[in-house]
């Protein structure tokens, strides 16, 4: 039997979507490291016991976090670009100009969250740093796959090299995710979109 004034039932629930976006936001704007479970709780509005319970730890937090930005347009893009365009070379143009506009866009943290966001880890979230460092590794890897497709199709020169045109690529977006971080616009930002392209191997 219950005491007087005791109310039993569930906790109060909370919108999960709502607070694995103030997560999202908090984790893009500060990184892993930097961002402690009472900042989480405190944007979640939700207590340490109900984000534990309904995310697991900090790092299960974080990683549900990238794994839902993945899906989103901001997150996406680079992979939906990949698909959609018929032509390589569309799709590294239409990669290249609409992170020069995603970037930097002020609806939300600048730059990309996979790219920035494990900064100055300890040795003990070694492994987070290495999920999103796989992340990146996978998109070098999806724009190796879809140049060697390019060359066998006669789209790109036989005598470019694949892998480093990816690494190229991957690199700018990285530098270019970077220079929107310290404040580069999207007009910067389309300039080097354009520098990039510039390099695309000629026949």
């Amino acid at each position: 039997m219950s005491a007087p004034g005791v109310k039993r039932g569930r906790p109060p629930s909370f919108d999960r979507t709502t607070a694995l976006t103030a997560a999202t936001l908090l984790f893009w704007e500060h990184g892993y490291e930097a961002t402690s479970i009472g900042e989480l709780t405190q944007a979640m509005g939700i207590k340490p016991g109900s984000l534990y319970a309904a995310f697991g730890d900090k790092k299960s937090l974080f990683k549900e976090v990238v794994r839902s930005y993945g899906r989103s347009p901001v997150g996406a893009f680079i992979a939906a670009a990949l698909e959609a365009e018929p032509a390589a070379r569309d799709a590294f143009r239409r990669i290249l100009r609409e992170a020069a506009v995603v970037y930097p866009d002020p609806s939300h943290p600048a730059g990309c969250l996979t790219i920035s966001a494990t900064t100055n880890v300890t040795v003990q979230d070694a492994d987070v740093a290495e999920f999103l460092r796989d992340l990146r590794n996978a998109n070098l890897e999806a724009f190796e796959t879809r140049l060697k497709t390019a060359q066998r199709q006669g789209e790109l020169s036989a005598a470019a090299n694949p892998r480093a045109l990816a690494a190229y690529f991957a690199a700018v977006i990285q530098g270019m995710s970077q220079r929107a971080r310290d404040g580069a616009t999207t007009t910067e930002l389309s300039e080097t979109a354009e520098l990039a392209l510039a390099a695309w191997p000629q026949d």
